[in-house]
């Protein structure tokens, strides 16, 4: 097994091989740590590494294997955290210049300590735009982010580093957030895997400016992957109070069930989304599988109209709380783009955020109401193929005034309902670009949607880049 080999094995296979000490958690770190140096620089898909840290964690990982006593789960695996998520002893950049000088966390966040507790390698921590606020990944503070299959495009974002890393082998797990799209749209323009799960499974610690919207997530080569680290990521955490019951259910359960007999509601635009011709063709192409399969498929749209006004009053209003955290004279260094959003959520009257929230329960109840006769969603995952790095929205612009959402029609709506949904490749356009699918369960039924996805994998199996494509 070569470098490479090792780098693209899941972490199902490390612990597996770790387990029968035919691989060393100490081998694997270092080659990781490799990939990372050769493959990084081009595309900045890290902002933090620290190769001491991971070796040292590598090798008392090693240690515990050979005396057959792991910490759990992970144990040895590379892990890599999106610089959004505190980390003990490590600065929270957020892609902020605001944040240069601040001091190291003093405690994890939910998702991290609940990895470190299991044995997981941190090798390095992963590029955001700045606090997260945009579907694609360029900040002030760490600049722009690129694709590895063409790296003229973009990522996508908002965990667009934590998706590049996935898909060149540079880690095996990354913990990535999702407040609008934000681990389903790098993996729908990466070609990995990825899953929002539903609201309140994953606990997050401190609370997102974008409150309920804001959900923790895996993003991963493969669906059982990320069903193992689910497993360790819905661990509670009394930290926050709006966390789901825990669950004990093992994630991976079920995964080889298949769709036979399911019934899903396939909607190419969701009655209101502009898609591009190239990509609703496969998308609709890809979609013939589930029904292949078994599946009872029907062209079926949810029946809600586009509901971006109501997001907009719920985001706009988190990043003017997230700015208001610094400094005015800070805010002269910050993305434009964030600054003129937060401006125009601080402008939002007190009954306009107020009947953004009832619009949020109405769209909510629909698709309660909807998922009675439907199990499961499928639709595209980007109304776009990856467009030029460095711009929020593809050229020409859509319409005056556009942003991230106007070509991400179908993420934003499920983080409003809090509904689980993931992201699989399902193709490639006729420039070698991925395209995602997304599929959407009901409230809870997250076991459900990595169920489905991980019948589609293995009808339609994941492609990775083993190089950098300039």
């Amino acid at each position: 097994m070569d470098e490479t080999d090792a780098c693209y094995l899941s972490a199902t296979q490390l612990v597996d091989l770790y387990q029968w000490k035919t691989l060393s958690p100490v081998e694997v770190t270092k080659d990781v740590l490799a990939r990372i140096n050769a493959m990084n620089g081009p595309l900045n898909a890290f902002c933090q590494v620290d190769e001491d840290a991971a070796m040292a964690a590598a090798r008392e990982s090693e240690a515990r294997w050979m005396k057959s006593e792991p910490f759990g789960l992970v144990d040895g695996v590379p892990v890599t955290i999106k610089d959004l998520l505190l980390t003990e002893g490590a600065v929270t950049g957020r892609g902020s210049k605001a944040t240069i000088g601040a001091a190291p966390e003093t405690a994890d966040a939910p998702a991290v300590a609940r990895m470190r507790q299991q044995g997981a390698v941190f090798v390095g921590r992963t590029t955001t735009p700045e606090l997260g606020w945009k579907g694609i990944t360029d900040s002030p503070l760490t600049g722009i982010t690129r694709n590895p299959w063409n790296t003229d495009k973009t990522p996508g974002g908002s965990s667009g580093g934590a998706a590049v890393a996935a898909a060149l082998g540079m880690g095996a797990l990354h913990i990535g957030t999702d407040g609008g799209g934000s681990v389903r749209i790098p993996a729908g323009f990466t070609g990995v895997f990825a899953l929002k799960p539903t609201a309140g499974r994953v606990p997050v610690h401190p609370a997102s400016a974008f409150g309920s919207l804001s959900h923790v997530g895996p993003i991963t080569r493969t669906v059982e992957d990320a069903a193992l680290m689910m497993n360790v990521l819905s661990q509670p955490d009394p930290r926050d109070w709006l966390a789901l019951p825990f669950d004990p259910w093992d994630f991976r359960t079920g995964l080889d069930l298949g769709v036979r007999h399911l019934r899903i509601a396939y909607s190419a635009d969701l009655g209101f989304a502009d898609v591009d011709p190239e990509v609703a063709e496969i998308v609709a192409g890809a979609v013939k599988v589930f029904g292949e399969m078994g599946a009872s498929v029907e062209h079926q749209d949810p029946g809600f109209d586009d509901p971006i006004d109501c997001f907009n009053k719920h985001w706009y209003w988190g990043c003017h709380k997230m700015i208001s955290a610094y400094p005015e004279a800070a805010r002269a260094d910050m993305d434009p783009g964030l600054v003129e959003v937060a401006g125009i959520g601080a402008g939002y009257s007190l009954d306009e955020y107020s009947q953004a929230g009832d619009d949020r329960i109405a769209l909510g109840t629909l698709m309660n109401a909807f998922h009675a006769e439907y199990d499961l969603l499928v639709t595209p995952a980007l109304a776009v193929a990856p467009f030029e790095a460095g711009r929020d929205v593809p050229e020409p612009k859509p319409k005056p005034g556009s942003r991230w959402t106007d070509w991400t029609p179908f993420t934003y709506p499920f983080n409003l309902t809090g509904q689980p949904a993931c992201v699989v490749p399902c193709g490639f356009t006729a420039d070698g670009l991925p395209v995602g699918l997304q599929i959407v369960g009901p409230r809870y039924g997250d076991a459900l949607v990595l169920r489905a996805a991980a019948a589609f994998e293995h009808e339609r199996p994941f492609e990775m880049p083993r190089d950098v494509v300039s």
